[in-house]
């Protein structure tokens, strides 16, 4: 492999049009070498050369599949850890921007779930007695700590049957970073509202009293996705007045009122495959990132199908943007060049306890 790295700053005042051109003649050069994973929701002038899209699990599952040396996502950063995680020793995880981040992931650190841990010990047998669940949507080091205390990783799509193996073992889960998706899955599963209580890792003993501690059945961490959180009841509302035989879908990282008040409620996998099997001429209002949103209208237009998005305003997962056409013509010139740029390569050690803890969820569900 070659040193030298092509400067970025060559290709940040590029026009689009010659980024595609250079992506273009780029991914020829590197051939089988390399395969392209795009998420959902990225953006649709860099989700136009995917080789696999869908959710991150889903991908990074994929890529490991294949025979391809280099495996460059277009995703966030946590997403590109599950690949390095999941792929076989002589792949390599590539990140086109190390700043396309994930606000959700980062509402939970190590710090902070390590004190959390340490403070429900001061009031129950925390390790006979909690089972730590964290979302996908989590740093690699969530996950090994997931790994090394008997707990477990879960997705959007099978939230309510690894609560389920988490119950079975334990009384209670510390279920982080995504209150909603916990709130939902919990729901589903007939938890009184009143023992799921919420985590706040700012506040001593997350600011609960011990008697809610212990009366809790799931601790869900204080935490969101900045774009889910900005649908609300209104829209929903406003949407069955003006279209009172229209359906509403909803992801579960969505407040619960959405996703009482919704008609479906599921994956991005789920929301898409439920529309797409729909009845023609329906009518839809989508709770989900805005470029899959758009994405998905125009491929299920031609069944007189309308999908819209269900916020008025723009919402986009806004790190995920940064991934732009710069940053794939850069990050796949270097790969051709022979250059490995931006490797995304999670420390063994954590490597080991994040795979022991992603295991247990692919045995389960």
């Amino acid at each position: 492999m070659q040193t030298a790295t092509i400067s970025f700053d060559k290709f940040n005042q590029l026009q689009d049009d010659a980024c595609h051109q250079r992506i273009r003649t780029a991914r020829a050069r590197l051939g089988n070498e390399v395969v392209l994973l795009c998420h959902h929701y990225q953006r649709a002038d860099v989700y136009q050369y995917a080789d696999l899209t869908g959710d991150s699990l889903k991908l990074s599952r994929l890529a490991a599949n294949t025979d391809s040396r280099l495996i460059v996502f277009c995703g966030v950063h946590f997403m590109a850890e599950v690949a390095d995680i999941m792929s076989k020793p002589d792949q390599i995880a590539v990140l086109p921007d190390l700043a396309a981040g994930c606000s959700m992931a980062d509402m939970a650190n190590l710090a902070k779930v390590e004190r959390c841990w340490r403070e429900l010990g001061e009031v129950i047998e925390v390790d006979q007695v909690v089972t730590p669940v964290t979302y996908i949507n989590s740093a690699a080091d969530l996950k090994a700590f997931c790994g090394e205390h008997g707990g477990i990783v879960c997705t959007s799509s099978n939230a309510g049957t690894i609560a389920t193996w988490a119950f079975a073992r334990r009384e209670k889960i510390l279920f982080f970073p995504d209150q909603h998706l916990g709130r939902w899955t919990g729901f589903k599963m007939g938890i009184p509202l009143d023992e799921m209580v919420v985590w706040d890792p700012d506040l001593e003993l997350g600011g609960l009293s011990p008697q809610q501690i212990r009366a809790a059945r799931l601790l869900l961490w204080k935490g969101h996705c900045s774009v889910h959180q900005m649908f609300q009841p209104a829209h929903i509302l406003r949407f069955r007045n003006q279209h009172p035989d229209g359906l509403v879908i909803s992801h579960p990282e969505c407040s619960f009122e959405v996703c009482r008040q919704s008609d479906f409620v599921g994956s991005t996998e789920h929301i898409v495959r439920t529309i797409k099997d729909a009845a023609a001429n329906t009518r839809w209002l989508v709770g989900t990132e805005l470029n899959l949103v758009n994405r998905l209208a125009e491929e299920v237009r031609h069944e007189g199908k309308i999908v819209q998005f269900m916020a008025p305003t723009v919402c986009m997962c806004s790190t995920m943007q940064r991934i732009d056409p710069q940053h794939l013509a850069w990050t796949l010139e270097n790969l051709a060049d022979g250059t490995v740029v931006n490797q995304i390569r999670v420390p063994e050690h954590e490597r080991e306890l994040a795979r022991l803890a992603l295991d247990r969820m692919l045995d389960v569900s």
